[in-house]
């Protein structure tokens, strides 16, 4: 089953091109990674996906309600507890059970501790329990493993082998071979011919630091 497609999908950041022509299919079951320089238009990309912003051309075939999107912050609430912050998000999504995320993310034994308190490491992977409790299909990743350590990526590549397992997908912009098997979408042919001439210009504008999560 197809969660999302793009047909000749093109994109802009501030109102200038970025990445043109892009046609690709995701189905339950499948990871794309994003591959390409910093610069080149992944995280525009991605937030276009996810439906932060509309494309300039073509289409993206997704069910909004299917999407949970996590961006490069990892958007906590300091003040709460490490479970306060997963009952919030689970609240928003109709979910009640975060025993699961917490045992997937070897949290359970921070539950009291304010998440302005964790290292981090802990605050990424405390991130990235948010999404197990979404109770949605297809995941849209930007860098996530950012901050984490060996072991901690383990946990994410784990969650994520069950997430396909039980009919997921994910999306994901990264630099770190995760260990299972997934298509693999190098940007750079893409580039619309502005981007690709300037790079000031590329790097300067395809950054997110708003910690988006839907």
């Amino acid at each position: 089953m197809s969660l999302l497609s793009t047909t000749n999908l093109s994109v802009t950041r501030g109102g200038i091109p970025v990445l043109e022509r892009l046609t690709f299919t995701l189905s339950a079951g499948e990871v794309l990674v994003l591959r390409g320089p910093n610069g080149s238009g992944k995280t525009t990309l991605l937030r276009t996906l996810a439906g932060l912003q509309t494309p300039s051309q073509g289409q993206v075939h997704v069910d909004p309600d299917h999407i949970a999107y996590a961006a490069h912050a990892d958007g906590l609430k300091s003040t709460l507890t490490v479970s306060e912050n997963l009952k919030f998000w689970a609240g928003v999504y109709g979910q009640t059970d975060i025993q699961p995320a917490l045992a997937a993310f070897d949290l359970t034994r921070l539950t009291g501790r304010a998440a302005g308190n964790l290292s981090a490491g802990q605050k990424r992977r405390l991130g990235l329990a948010r999404l197990l409790v979404t109770g949605r299909p297809l995941w849209i990743l930007d860098e996530p493993t950012v901050s984490l350590d060996a072991s901690s990526v383990a946990l994410f590549a784990a969650a994520v082998q069950q997430h396909l397992a039980t009919g997921g997908a994910m999306i994901v912009a990264t630099h770190i071979d995760l260990g299972f098997e997934a298509q693999v979408l190098d940007v750079t042919p893409h580039r619309a011919k502005l981007a690709s001439q300037s790079g000031d210009f590329a790097t300067g504008f395809d950054s997110d630091e708003d910690g988006a999560f839907l």
